[in-house]
């Protein structure tokens, strides 16, 4: 886990309001995009021209938008500034929103689905959470980030059936497209406005740093685990409506009824595991653990005759191994990247993630025209045992946490030799001054070093 310097001060109020209101901001277009997941496959055999390929294409094809323009998008931030480039994304993908709401092929949800990941927010987002909380404060921000997109992806499973009974798949869009206007309103009248925009590198992607960052193989490796894990989920959610009506007899508004309880007892079985791996530094059993489940869940939806016990079950296995590797690979990255380089590593990590959302999207519908419904389910598997023997031989990273130590104001020695002395200190295992922004980044061993003898 990332830590900053404690300066024994709690979050101020102007911070604590940053942080919620843009976890809601970010929560609310996460929630949007997710809330098709479980019921489009069902709703698209009614468009004009639809085929499964298609079908899976409008899934994912918002993966590959956001996957292209997020990183650009939070590099024009730094120019423009964070709030005209969050508000002009959320029109962005308001529009698509209409655009698939009104869409009558499965030619224009995809087109909509298109405009919607090309409001790629999520860069500007974190950049802006950084310049509105002092650095001690700033993980706790992120994390409440990520923990607001984990809850909009549970909220979006049960909540998408629900909708789709009360209002349809054209309901939902209309309802995606209020969500992002409500999002301006929470950015333009709630979010304050920073005093100053400056680059973060623990936030931030710099360009100077992408080789670096793509030369490092156990990055890579990692970035890879995001891409098949969000592959293999956008693959499955291309059938699994239709395993459950067509299959298992189960009515699409009572789909909630599966995903609720799976989600529930999913998070509650990750939760020792958690505490396994990061409070006793069983990171990499845990990990391969999860991923061996991935691969298990995977196989048995290939494998097991379909009801609605073994469809639960399963689901059991795979949200159990999905919410895991969610909860873990952020923190891997962060423990593998070099200390000045988090945001750049992160930014790719999220670029792979997108990405793999459309991967998984259009090749699931690829395989479910041309080898039917279960096929998704045994490529899925293949894709997960790779990812495992992959996993088998990395590295165990140390733990290791980030420190940020800010300089003093009229610091102006030589950075090159304050480096060198903050790397000798005890428990610091690499060290970067900054001198433009005035911080120096530590990657430090908690359980041996001590603050108080910074200079």
């Amino acid at each position: 886990m990332e830590q900053q310097a404690d300066k024994g001060s709690g979050m101020s109020r102007a911070e604590l309001r940053a942080a919620l209101s843009l976890s809601g901001v970010y929560a609310l277009r996460m929630l949007g995009l997710f809330m098709i997941l479980p019921v489009f496959a069902l709703y698209a055999t009614h468009l004009d021209g639809v085929t499964p390929a298609l079908t899976g294409l409008a899934i994912g094809v918002y993966g590959v938008t956001q996957a292209l323009l997020q990183i650009p998008a939070g590099l024009l931030s730094d120019r423009i500034g964070r709030k005209p480039v969050i508000i002009g994304g959320l029109l962005v993908f308001a529009l698509g929103s209409v655009v698939a709401a009104q869409a009558e092929s499965i030619h224009m949800v995809i087109f909509g689905r298109a405009l919607q990941g090309s409001g790629a927010i999520a860069a500007a987002i974190m950049a802006l959470a950084a310049d509105l909380t002092r650095e001690e404060h700033r993980i706790k921000t992120m994390a409440l980030i990520g923990m607001s997109i984990g809850l909009s992806f549970a909220v979006a499973l049960i909540m998408g059936p629900v909708l789709d009974r009360w209002v349809g798949v054209p309901g939902i869009f209309w309802i995606t497209a209020m969500l992002a206007l409500g999002g301006i309103a929470v950015v333009g009248f709630v979010v304050p406005r920073p005093v100053e925009i400056r680059i973060h590198r623990e936030a931030e992607a710099i360009p100077a740093q992408f080789g670096r960052v793509l030369r490092q193989a156990e990055l890579l490796r990692l970035d890879f685990g995001i891409l098949m894990l969000h592959a293999i989920l956008t693959a499955s959610f291309v059938v699994l409506p239709l395993v459950l009506r067509d299959e298992a007899g189960m009515a699409a508004s009572d789909h909630w009824q599966v995903y609720l309880p799976v989600l529930v007892c999913s998070v509650l079985a990750m939760l020792p595991l958690i505490i396994l791996a990061e409070r006793k530094g069983r990171i990499k059993p845990v990990f391969v653990l999860a991923i061996a489940l991935l691969f298990a869940a995977e196989l048995g939806l290939y494998l097991v005759p379909v009801s609605v016990l073994s469809v639960v079950a399963l689901l059991f296995i795979f949200f159990t191994a999905f919410n895991l590797l969610e909860a873990t690979l952020p923190s891997l990255i962060s423990r593998v990247a070099p200390v000045d380089c988090r945001g750049t590593a992160m930014g790719v990590y999220s670029s792979s993630q997108f990405f793999g959302a459309f991967l998984g999207g259009t090749l699931g519908g690829v395989l479910h025209g041309r080898f039917g419904l279960h096929a998704i389910f045994i490529v899925s598997a293949a894709g997960a045992l790779v990812w495992l023997l992959l996993a088998l031989s990395m590295t165990p990273p140390a733990k290791l946490s980030s420190y940020i130590y800010r300089l003093d104001a009229d610091f102006d020695g030589d950075t090159a030799t304050l480096s060198h002395r903050l790397a000798g200190m005890a428990g610091v295992s690499e060290a970067v001054v900054v001198a433009e922004e005035g911080v120096a980044y530590l990657k430090v061993d908690r359980q041996v070093f001590d603050a108080a003898s910074l200079p």
